[in-house]
């Protein structure tokens, strides 16, 4: 599989908000219109989706019309990114509504978010080839968003094809949400002190590197062995230059995050990898003496892999995070003291 990238996001190029999962009850809409702003200022035009700011059932609107807008939004050539308010539930419903053959026929676009965002990126890349942006989305987008993996975030989607870029971990991390309805300006609040680390617990120099791949296991699980996300093939497509698997976990308890290991392990998304990469988990751990904490599961199901396992990075629900670009091309670095690096090449 050829890779395709999309052409870099710049001042003038057209930002589309849709809401293919979850949209925007009033009580939040200060706050989507403080991040749309934002965008203006830096210079792009920006079209908001006419499944965006409501909320019915679980999701933005009908599955049929988030479907459609999503579809026509990727077909059209004036477009340079979608990109939604959040993630949400429901965007599996969208899967086998879109037409994927005359997607095929389309210019690529950028696509950046993550949580159930992760639902629908991936299918573009694996099924279309288009690389996308597993990063934040539209909502934590705010001006005084001050951490520089998340006030960069739309400068790697300005990369051209063929360039590469640089992330360095964060210095810190938030554990807790603050409610946007409350403080639509509210920026992250990172106080907990990052440190990526070995799975096995060594503290040595780690490298890996091979082609992206990957987004929040909550959602991909339920993808696993479908038409919609047959990593293994592009696992097998890639074994000369290496698969490098990136997965979050936003809500699973370690009895659930070890079913849907094996659920993944099963399809094949664990054979022949290069390096698997684990982010900081959302879910609620347990302290009861008896039950199976979240270190055991990791351990349990992927202590075995021969390849680097590299815990609590920046990706997924406990913020900032990185843009990974699936698809791309990347080097991963941690090194004994558990600060890292991840240079990603757009080849």
């Amino acid at each position: 599989m050829n890779i395709a990238y999309p052409a870099p996001l710049q001042p003038g190029s057209r930002i589309a908000v849709t809401a293919p999962s979850s949209g925007v009850a009033p009580p939040f809409h200060a706050r989507l219109d403080l991040c749309l702003a934002h965008l203006r200022t830096q210079g792009f035009v920006v079209e908001e989706g006419a499944c965006l700011r409501n909320e019915q059932r679980s999701a933005s609107a009908s599955a049929d019309m988030r479907a459609a807008e999503l579809q026509a939004l990727l077909l059209r050539d004036g477009i340079g990114a979608v990109i939604p308010p959040w993630g949400g539930e429901l965007a599996i419903e969208l899967l086998d509504r879109l037409d994927w053959p005359a997607l095929t026929t389309a210019r690529p676009k950028w696509a950046l978010g993550y949580s159930d965002t992760s639902t629908w990126l991936l299918p573009l890349t694996l099924r279309l080839g288009w690389a996308t942006a597993h990063g934040p989305c539209l909502m934590d987008l705010v001006p005084n968003q001050h951490d520089a993996l998340t006030r960069n975030a739309l400068a790697i989607l300005a990369t051209p094809p063929g360039g590469s870029v640089r992330q360095h971990a964060s210095t810190h991390w938030q554990r807790h949400w603050t409610d946007f309805s409350q403080a639509p300006d509210s920026a992250y609040q990172l106080t907990e002190p990052t440190r990526w680390r070995r799975l096995d617990g060594q503290a040595l120099d780690t490298r890996c590197s091979g082609r992206l791949i990957g987004g929040c296991i909550d959602t991909l699980m339920h993808l696993a062995g479908s038409a919609h996300a047959d990593v293994a093939s592009f696992i097998a497509q890639h074994r000369a230059e290496g698969v490098v698997l990136y997965l979050e976990n936003a809500a699973l308890s370690p009895t659930a995050l070890v079913r849907a290991l094996h659920t993944l392990r099963w399809a094949g998304w664990l054979d022949g990898l290069a390096g698997l990469l684990i982010g900081r988990s959302a879910a609620p751990d347990t302290n009861a003496p008896d039950a199976l904490r979240y270190a055991d599961a990791l351990q349990h199901t992927l202590g075995a892999l021969p390849c680097p396992v590299l815990i609590d990075l920046d990706i997924g629900h406990r913020p900032p995070q990185l843009v990974l670009v699936n698809g791309a091309w990347a080097d991963v670095h941690c090194n004994a003291d558990g600060r890292g690096h991840i240079e990603q090449r757009l080849i």
